[in-house]
């Protein structure tokens, strides 16, 4: 079972005043990777609570797999790859990327993302986008790769190559 956190950055929702749709597309989601939501948080758009937030999952709950939903675009207050980026240790490319090219395919608007995606100890944290239709899209991209990224993570398996 893979233990999953997430968290959505939205000043909006954290005073109550709009509905996390994106968060719970993510939750519904987990099921079809055999994980758990252990941990759900609405936060504001603040860099040090989102850090704070990241650091607490992967560092204190050792949370397997982190969704971030929200604050990736162009806004003064879409600061999550900015916290993101304060607490990984290691960066994971190719996930932001892959979402990026495949969107790409769907809308131009694509492109205005900045997703990020990085490991801190044994936790992968992915920046998904904030609209419920955006995180779908995406999770439909990375799901499929993910229990076995996670399971490289935890020294589970060491294999990637294809047989």
């Amino acid at each position: 079972m893979i233990k999953a956190g997430i968290i959505t950055a939205s000043d909006k929702g954290y005073a109550g005043e709009r509905i996390d749709e994106s968060g719970k597309v993510i939750a519904e989601r987990m099921g079809e990777i055999n994980a758990e939501v252990v941990r759900y948080i609405v936060s504001p758009d603040e860099r040090d609570v989102l850090s704070s937030h990241l650091k607490h999952m992967a560092d204190e709950l050792s949370i397997d797999l982190i969704f971030t939903t929200g604050g990736t675009g162009f806004s003064p207050r879409d600061i999550t790859p900015e916290a993101t980026l304060d607490v990984i240790d290691r960066h994971v490319p190719g996930i932001p990327e892959a979402m990026r090219a495949k969107s790409l395919e769907i809308t131009s608007r694509a492109m205005l993302s900045r997703a990020v995606s990085g490991i801190r100890n044994k936790t992968l944290i992915i920046n998904l986008p904030g609209s419920p239709k955006g995180v779908s899209e995406c999770l439909d991209i990375i799901l499929p790769v993910l229990p076995h990224a996670i399971q490289i993570l935890k020294g589970q398996t060491g294999e990637c190559a294809r047989k």
